[in-house]
């Protein structure tokens, strides 16, 4: 067997057919400039994240049980360790289909009628091998291997987009590194602003929140520093928007393994993301190490600043 890589992940494993548009989404039609399938999924893209910033990252969600599955040999081709996922013959990706506009910004309808989770009882001498587990929505379907992954030390990396109820809130409980799209923090914590949401989503146990904006940047609080913080985003060409938080999540597990600290992971990861949007697909931009730290040391990159001088200098110029 293989060694067991540093960064594991199980949830969404997609297969997107995407239809790229003349128009923005926001005029309502738009003519077809391109069509094209592409493999995509929360989990999956940020593990072929990790892989092509130069980390080792495994896939433990069901896959299907033929040596030919499209997805498993998706996996391996991008570099991601599939020998510790649980087999079964009635294992299928989601199935995505994604409008693209002119802006990059995308909207996507998916079929998530399939196995997501993994096996409730994935061994523990596995995950205790391994120092971050990135789990997404779906991992609703397999609390307790997350519970038991927390409990052996790893890191829980959580990147979740909507909520079914209590469980959602106790899996958000059980990650200590949470990254959520700013939208669905305002929608589970009921609270206006960034500052409001960081406090809302905060516990003693956390080592990290980060909330994405898109175009806008991120939002962060770590428990290394004091203080709430906005990195604004890097200025780069938006071809595609699909997958940037798959990838920022990726970065982030990545950066994490190598000791940064908060802002060092969160400026990691944005980087990434921002180089991620500037091809078509999920995948296709997915960035090196080299060129990130080459985005990361160039003249313009942005420089987080703490997020409360931000907000009053925002209520000034409105007032």
């Amino acid at each position: 067997m293989p060694a067991v890589p540093s960064i594991l992940g199980f949830g969404a494993i997609a297969i997107d057919d995407i239809v790229y548009v003349d128009q923005p989404l926001s005029a309502g039609k738009g003519k077809v400039l391109q069509s094209a399938r592409a493999f995509g999924g929360n989990v999956a893209t940020a593990l072929a994240a990790v892989a092509r910033l130069g980390g080792t990252a495994g896939f433990v969600g069901w896959l299907g049980s033929a040596a030919d599955d499209a997805v498993l040999c998706d996996l391996v081709a991008s570099g991601v360790e599939t020998a510790f996922a649980p087999r079964h013959p009635d294992a299928r990706p989601v199935r995505s289909r994604i409008t693209v506009g002119s802006d990059g910004e995308r909207f996507i309808a998916y079929d998530d009628e399939a196995m997501l989770g993994t096996a409730p009882d994935f061994p523990d001498d596995i995950l205790g091998r391994a120092a971050v587990l990135i789990v997404d929505s779906y991992a609703i379907r397999s609390l307790d291997v997350v519970a038991r992954a927390r409990d052996l030390g790893l890191a829980i990396l959580g990147d979740i987009e909507w909520s079914s109820g209590p469980d959602t809130q106790r899996l958000i409980a059980l990650c200590d590194h949470l990254i959520l799209p700013l939208a669905f923090a305002r929608t589970a914590t009921g609270r206006r602003s960034p500052a409001e949401m960081l406090d809302a989503l905060w516990l003693p146990s956390r080592s990290a929140v980060v909330l994405t904006d898109g175009g806008r940047g991120v939002y962060y609080r770590g428990r290394d520093e004091t203080g709430l913080w906005h990195l604004p985003p890097h200025q780069v060409d938006v071809v595609d928007s699909t997958g940037a938080g798959d990838c920022f999540h990726g970065a982030y597990a990545q950066a994490l393994t190598r000791g940064a600290d908060t802002a060092g992971r969160v400026a990691f990861a944005a980087a990434a993301a921002a180089l991620s949007v500037t091809g078509r697909g999920g995948r296709e931009a997915l960035p090196t190490n080299d060129q990130v730290t080459k985005l990361l040391t160039s003249a313009n990159a942005p420089s987080a600043v703490e997020l409360r001088l931000v907000e009053e200098e925002d209520g000034r110029s409105h007032s």
